[in-house]
């Protein structure tokens, strides 16, 4: 019987430790923002000594604290500014600091360095690189980490050092071919919307993270949106060279605007964004805007 509490026992005693330590390490950082500016969360090299032994619980612990300290933000947020926003309205400053000392608790713990990848580059592209670079560092043989470092180089439009990443990636173990493709594709085509799509598509099938491929989703909905706003504005500007004037409702265009393929909604005649939100008729009828309550990110 005794045999079978002692592993029981055990992991309590763990989790009971755990707590208190990262309890001590929040009352210490407390302290220190009473008397300075400093971050909220220790840095990660005393994070990692007050841990002691139990880095993988206070590791999870952080990581939790992360994805917290992201979501109250938007919802903090989202109670003053319920219009459109980003990630990069919001002040998120204290991210980068929870992945890197998440990471230094744990450095084989992929999610933060994936996630890190996709949420930072709003805040800081410079932090997202070093995190990234530090997965690298301590998952050598792991090709999806430089799949998502070239994706970071990529939103910086540096296509050579995108191109560059997936084509290392592409020759450790276990990589797909398609990395090496696109590193091929980065170098030749690397601003095209089509790249954009395919590098979103391999993102979105190689991650199990919800998080991050909601947000993939949204990307990919912009990309949409921004082909059928092309394909709107060619109708509006045909339109305006044959009649002399801007439409007035999209009833005028309602027809060329189904010959483009697009879907319009039954009841305004508006043509519908990938989130099926009707698209806008700005500019007195001269051009095409998304739509306040659309889903589609603005940028």
């Amino acid at each position: 019987m005794r045999a079978k509490l002692l592993p029981l026992v055990i992991l309590v005693v763990a989790l009971v430790i755990s707590v208190a330590l990262v309890r001590v390490i929040d009352a210490r950082t407390h302290a220190q923002k009473l008397v300075s500016d400093e971050p909220l969360y220790v840095n990660p090299a005393t994070a990692k000594r007050l841990a002691l032994a139990f880095n993988g619980l206070a590791a999870d612990w952080y990581w939790m604290r992360a994805l917290q300290y992201t979501g109250g933000k938007i919802v903090e947020y989202e109670d003053v500014h319920p219009e459109f926003f980003t990630l990069a309205d919001i002040d998120l400053r204290l991210l980068p600091s929870l992945l890197k000392t998440t990471t230094a608790l744990d450095p084989q713990f992929i999610a933060p360095y994936e996630y890190g990848a996709l949420v930072l580059p709003e805040v800081s592209t410079d932090e997202a690189i070093a995190l990234v670079n530090s997965g690298i560092a301590n998952n050598p043989k792991t090709w999806r980490l430089h799949q998502h470092l070239g994706y970071i180089y990529w939103k910086r439009k540096e296509y050579q050092k995108s191109s560059a990443t997936y084509a290392a990636g592409a020759k450790l173990p276990g990589a797909p071919p398609w990395m090496a493709a696109m590193g091929a594709r980065m170098s030749a085509e690397g601003g095209s919307r089509d790249a954009a799509r395919e590098m979103y598509r391999h993102l979105y099938e190689s991650s199990d993270d919800p998080a991050i491929k909601e947000m993939v989703e949204k990307q990919v909905m912009r990309l949409d949106s921004l082909d059928q706003r092309e394909a709107i504005q060619g109708v509006l500007n045909n339109y305006k060279t044959a009649n002399g004037r801007c439409a007035s409702s999209w009833r005028d265009v309602a027809n060329q605007l189904r010959a483009v393929g697009l879907t319009l909604d039954p009841k305004t005649g508006a043509p519908l964004d990938p989130s099926s939100t009707v698209y806008e008729l700005i500019k007195n009828g001269c051009d095409v805007g998304l739509n306040i309550n659309t889903k589609v990110p603005f940028k």
